[in-house]
């Protein structure tokens, strides 16, 4: 839907007004590499995408803040004496929560406002909705209502706001990349401390290709709780001999292999083998952006799912497959699962001369294989959360 659409849409529903509209939008992200290293203490390599949320926002005369959204049909209205309508299980506990965090900083609304929110993003796809609407939501209000806007701070509250209004426990690093996001940059952070370095990601001829396994991620939990447990127990073993050690990511490849020994179950060091190899990866892959080495990176991409594969073990067959389908056609540097694994999206970084092809061809061998049919999204690195100027 493009922008005169949703100002014809915002208009049919709330009417026309004297006050102004204002637009806003926020990226959804994929992490291009680094993937379960955040609670091992490593770094991550995100990048925001040129598709997000927008956010059609104006003032309204009572203290009724109105949600409505193009993409689902439940709306809501409801005013600070309501709690703003407090929590219900819809999509509007994401914004309502975060108006809540809003009020904590003592940036409180002190008007009503309607809302109209447009997603370009796919639900359950794990390419961040929910982070997307989060931090937008943040950004507008604060606009609206004076705030200072600091990105990072913005990326904090909507991260409260879904671990303590919508309680989902989710780490930081898809608010942080949504808020921070650069467009041609991905972004080195270290989720511990916040630390961050905008790195360049010239893609130049290549693309962004994310596909969607459509498998249904019924194992992430229970296998995401197991996954941290084992690396609980592979670091305590480990400050036996090394007691400074705070996180399994602080040791080098190098340190690794000479402790490893300490790690009595196999699995449990196959898990921290992954996890201090994937952080040294995701360092050389930085190296390569720097150097403007797609040829590497691609390399480091397959080598990371490879990892996740056969030492961490959270791929499954539908991953493993749609990854297997990507490597094999020409014009794709490298492939790998993004997000959490058993299902969900992986990324590919193919050469815009192939992407229609490859994608026609991965279509057809994956559903040949697992059954289901993929969908995929074809993107750049885009900007994040910031509010649109001059469009209406």
């Amino acid at each position: 839907m493009n922008l005169e659409s949703l100002v014809s849409t915002f208009h049919s529903k709330y009417g026309t007004s004297d006050a102004p509209l204002r637009m806003f939008n926020a990226p959804g992200r994929v992490n291009l590499i680094g993937e379960h290293l955040d609670y091992n203490g490593g770094y991550v390599l995100p990048a925001a995408l040129e598709f997000g949320t927008t956010l059609l926002i104006r003032e309204r005369k009572d203290n009724q803040v109105a949600f409505a959204s193009t993409n689902l049909p439940y709306e809501a209205a409801a005013g600070p004496e309501e709690s703003y309508g407090g929590k219900t299980g819809e999509w509007t506990d994401y914004p309502v929560g975060v108006i809540v965090e809003l009020e904590k900083l003592g940036c409180s609304l002190t008007k009503g406002y309607e809302l109209l929110y447009h997603g370009d993003i796919p639900n359950g796809a794990g390419l961040s909705s929910s982070a997307s609407i989060e931090v937008v939501t943040a950004y507008a209000f604060m606009s609206m209502e004076g705030c200072d806007r600091d990105p990072v701070e913005i990326a904090k509250l909507s991260q409260r706001a879904e671990n303590q209004f919508v309680g989902v426990n989710s780490g930081i690093m898809d608010q942080f990349a949504v808020a921070n996001g650069r467009s041609n940059h991905a972004i080195l952070l270290m989720c511990d401390t916040l630390e961050y370095d905008l790195v360049p990601f010239e893609t130049g001829s290549y693309k962004i290709v994310i596909a969607n396994t459509n498998k249904r991620r019924g194992l992430v939990d229970s296998k995401y709780n197991e996954r941290r447990s084992e690396c609980d127990s592979a670091l305590e073993q480990l400050q036996g001999t090394r007691p400074e050690l705070n996180y399994l990511a602080q040791l080098t490849p190098e340190q690794f292999q000479e402790l490893q020994g300490v790690i009595e179950d196999e699995t449990v060091r196959k898990r921290a083998q992954h996890v201090v190899e994937e952080n040294q990866r995701v360092l050389d892959s930085v190296a390569a952006l720097k150097e403007n080495n797609l040829q590497a990176f691609g390399s480091f991409m397959n080598d990371s799912h490879t990892s996740l594969r056969h030492l961490y073990e959270v791929t499954g067959d539908e991953l493993d497959v749609m990854v297997e389908e990507f490597q094999r056609q020409e014009g794709t540097l490298g492939a790998r699962m993004t997000g959490a694994g058993f299902g969900g999206c992986t990324v590919a970084l193919v050469h815009e001369d192939h992407v229609e092809q490859v994608i026609a061809e991965v279509a057809v061998g994956y559903e040949k294989r697992t059954g289901l049919k993929p969908d995929f999204y074809v993107c750049g690195v885009g900007q994040g959360v910031h509010e649109l100027k001059g469009v209406l």
